[in-house]
């Protein structure tokens, strides 16, 4: 089958879920149900919660309201570790492709449908959700965040060497043979908590697979609480995997 034939079924062929979306949850009950209730109703795509850890009956309200799986963490890992695990789960499960939104009602997973098929039209490997691109917004206040995830893109695009306009969104869909890929190796141990979303992108960007971005919505929720981040730490978490690797000190 030719790509455009390919990207041409995986349009309109939702027999079979092909897009295993990974939504990792902390103590999300109240939240993880809205996430799910916004899921699109689109048969090539498939909800995969990853509990990670949850005293409040997150994974309980997850099963509620139609998360095809809902993988249970014991004790807290970290939401690179949750990550990873959904991702495996999605492999495992066959799927063609993987996509990653919040499970804290950031973002918006009816716009998965749009992004998925940017990625399928522009024959892309990797689709990147930003709230600072052309059709992109944010709802709620953004604190002092808007700065920092700005400056931080820069950042982080002078290191990878492309352009990336929001470079700490959660938001994205990629090819599931990316994580074969000898040079990407999301099972390191330094890569359980917040390091592993920029690893990923950095690797997919430096491997020179097609990435691009998709506008997406990201809300703010100033009334009960819109991240787990705290402080200097989380922030480095998200920094040093664009400069380890790119010095070399990781891989």
């Amino acid at each position: 089958m030719t790509g455009a034939a390919l990207a041409a079924s995986e349009l309109t062929d939702a027999s079979v879920p092909i897009v295993a979306v990974v939504i990792p949850a902390l103590n999300e009950a109240g939240k993880i149900g809205r996430v799910l209730d916004k899921f699109p109703r689109d048969g090539r795509f498939e909800a995969i919660v990853v509990d990670d850890g949850s005293t409040d009956g997150t994974g309980d309200e997850a099963r509620a309201h139609g998360a095809a799986v809902v993988v249970r963490h014991d004790v807290r890992l970290g939401v690179g570790a949750a990550i990873r695990d959904g991702f495996e789960c999605g492999r495992q499960r066959g799927r063609t492709w993987l996509a990653l939104v919040s499970g804290d009602d950031q973002h918006e997973p009816a716009e998965l449908v749009g992004a998925f098929e940017a990625l399928l039209d522009r024959g892309a490997d990797y689709v990147q959700g930003s709230r600072w691109m052309p059709g992109g917004r944010v709802i709620g206040r953004t604190g002092g965040r808007g700065v920092g995830t700005r400056a931080y893109s820069v950042a982080f695009s002078l290191l990878a060497g492309q352009w990336i306009s929001d470079a700490t969104n959660g938001f994205r869909i990629f090819r599931a043979d990316l994580l074969r890929d000898p040079s990407v190796d999301i099972h390191q141990a330094w890569l359980d908590s917040y390091d592993l979303e920029p690893y990923l992108l950095y690797q997919a960007i430096r491997r020179r697979y097609t990435v691009i971005e998709y506008p997406v919505t990201v809300r703010y929720h100033t009334t009960d609480g819109y991240t787990k981040m705290r402080g200097i730490r989380d922030w480095w978490r998200l920094f040093r995997p664009a400069l380890l690797l790119r010095v070399g000190v990781k891989r």
